[in-house]
């Protein structure tokens, strides 16, 4: 395997995986609302749930959603909406701490944020086309590795800088302004990816 290649394939894994979008930003909001510790599950969840994405289209998903446009329209758009009531329920928290919080996010909602994501869509049929568009299995095998450890290492730095601004964001009135600029940045990514 060329060396050109792999540098290639982990720089475009690393600007896909560490650049602002939902799944980032909830794990910055949850390691800011829960600690970093507790974020993992949805630190592991979210990467587990996206290399399975980029598997699935890289041997092939991405060819069905070609000769179904209205499936990947429908994919594109549900994301969009969920990422816009995302949103919403940002701007519509009071931002205060109660002395229950909810858990954090699991294992198995980071998975699932990661398939109503259109930014995860779009990375994954964008690095299935770019880098095993011959669908051969161990390309297939070194892409999704690479790209397990760059996005896994990716949304546990958001979740580690929100964890180091937790007590800064310990007043409602703090976690309030945070909640709505996450908010202002996941309309930012609906707008840019609409």
């Amino acid at each position: 395997m060329e060396t050109s290649l792999l540098l290639s394939m982990t720089g475009f894994a690393l600007v896909m995986s560490i650049s602002p979008g939902p799944v980032n930003l909830v794990a910055f909001g949850a390691g800011a609302r829960h600690g970093f510790r507790a974020t993992t599950g949805h630190v592991l969840g979210a990467t587990l749930g996206f290399v399975l994405l980029l598997v699935l289209m890289c041997a092939g998903l991405s060819g069905l959603l070609l000769r179904w446009p209205l499936l990947a329209g429908a994919l594109h758009w549900g994301g969009l909406l969920f990422m816009g009531y995302v949103a919403w329920l940002l701007v519509a928290d009071s931002g205060e701490l109660a002395l229950r919080e909810p858990a954090a996010p699991a294992l198995h909602h980071g998975a699932l944020m990661q398939w109503l994501n259109p930014k995860a869509w779009l990375a994954a049929s964008m690095g299935a086309g770019s880098y095993v568009g011959d669908g051969a299995t161990e390309r297939i095998v070194l892409f999704a590795g690479l790209y397990f450890v760059v996005c896994l290492l990716s949304i546990a730095c958001w979740a580690y800088a929100g964890s180091r601004l937790r007590e800064r964001l310990w007043q409602g009135r703090r976690q309030r302004w945070l909640n709505r600029a996450m908010a202002v940045l996941l309309v930012g990514v609906v707008i840019l990816q609409g």
